[in-house]
């Protein structure tokens, strides 16, 4: 964590993925994130996967950093306090992100009235307005079909658009208070998760090949479109993915593996000339039964040690189980990682923003917090009031602290 962004405040009412991960990435380069929620805890609090005693471990990876106030946001002098803390004043603050229906108490209008600058990011699933989640927008842009065998659409457990769309998140807030900064002007910023992976399909020519090219792209299985590279088993079992994308990741394959000769006649064979990318993939089956004897004949070691001296791009496959345990890049060797103390969970294997700026000192992540834990401390902060007045909000259940 780099405290670049200090000195910025952002106030977020979210659940699920893209919103909270927008505010954690906000929040993991400095900035002051407030989270609300409602007393007990919103839709996603308690989602899966939990630990044993029922705590979220989703809830408290997604809402690292960030400063907790708890609200019954059902009642009118719940919305108010939260409408006084998001327009809040200062040149610190008056910017909102939310992935809750941007209407009745928040409405951009209405809120505006609060503050005239305000930077308010407001999340949906499709640009209509309509829900969405990862899994039906997945569906919908086609890629399940490029999994499996291409017959029966095959789901991804990444959820690669949500996530997209957190980083969209900040960066549109950034550009949005960079604008404010130069013009004064607020905005009123709309992001559609739909439109994440639509855009998304475009960018990286999925579209353009389905609209000009005849023939639709079949499941690669575990090839890669338009080069070369396979998974491969070796003798004890265990497989490696290889790739060979670049000329000189090629050749380091074709050396590693003693195919020269082999190789080489197979291009002749069928007249392909295997310095291009779509050569070798056009010969992909062949050119991994060639290769496939030269792993099946050593450990996974040993493959390793030779892929690594020989310079080829590989990756051994292994479960999150085996990353955790085993893999050194996820342990504490790797700067990104810290060990820390995440209230109500343990000690936890914490990453911190990748983002590595120079110059400036890193600091270790911040847990999440616990569930109104900042609620008292806000309250008398930003909105300047007395103790009386906020016990009097604790009396009426209006706020909650958090419990013991």
């Amino acid at each position: 964590m780099q405290n670049l962004l200090k000195g910025l405040r952002i106030v977020e009412g979210s659940a699920f993925i893209a919103a909270p991960s927008g505010g954690m990435t906000l929040g993991q380069l400095g900035a002051d994130v407030i989270r609300f929620d409602q007393i007990g805890g919103g839709i996603d609090y308690r989602r899966w996967p939990i630990t044993e005693k029922g705590k979220s471990l989703y809830w408290h990876s997604l809402n690292k950093g960030k400063r907790s106030i708890a609200v019954d946001f059902r009642k009118p002098e719940g919305r108010e306090l939260l409408t006084r803390l998001i327009c809040a004043p200062g040149d610190d603050g008056g910017l909102f992100l939310t992935n809750f229906p941007a209407r009745g108490w928040l409405a951009y209008d209405a809120l505006k009235h609060g503050r005239e600058d305000l930077i308010y990011l407001n999340l949906t699933g499709d640009r209509h307005g309509g829900s969405a989640l990862d899994y039906t927008v997945n569906a919908r842009v086609g890629v399940p079909f490029l999994n499996g065998d291409g017959v029966t659409p095959l789901n991804s457990a990444l959820p690669a658009w949500d996530v997209i769309a957190g980083q969209q998140i900040a960066l549109g807030l950034l550009a949005a208070e960079r604008h404010r900064s130069r013009t004064g002007e607020g905005q009123m910023i709309t992001l559609a998760l739909a439109d994440v992976a639509l855009a998304t399909m475009g960018h990286l020519g999925y579209l353009a090949e389905a609209q000009l090219n005849e023939n639709q792209r079949p499941a690669m299985g575990n090839h890669i479109f338009g080069t070369f590279g396979h998974d491969f088993v070796c003798a004890d079992g265990e497989r490696v993915m290889i790739v060979g994308v670049s000329p000189n990741q090629w050749q380091a394959i074709v050396k590693v593996t003693d195919c020269a000769s082999s190789v080489a006649t197979l291009a002749f064979e069928l007249g392909l000339n295997f310095d291009k990318e779509g050569d070798r993939y056009a010969a992909r089956e062949r050119l991994r039964s060639l290769f496939a004897p030269w792993f099946a004949a050593r450990s996974s070691k040993q493959v390793h040690v030779a892929l690594e001296a020989a310079g080829v791009c590989w990756g051994p496959y292994q479960t999150v189980k085996q990353l955790v345990e085993n893999d050194a890049e996820c342990s504490t060797e790797n700067p990104l990682f810290s060990s820390i103390n995440q209230p109500d969970i343990g000690r936890l294997l914490t990453p911190s923003q990748p983002l590595n700026f120079a110059g400036l000192e890193s600091i270790e992540p911040k847990p999440a917090p616990r569930l109104g834990q900042h609620t008292d401390e806000i309250l008398s902060e930003l909105l300047g009031m007395s103790s009386g007045e906020i016990a009097a909000l604790h009396d009426a259940k209006i706020v909650a602290a958090a419990s013991s």
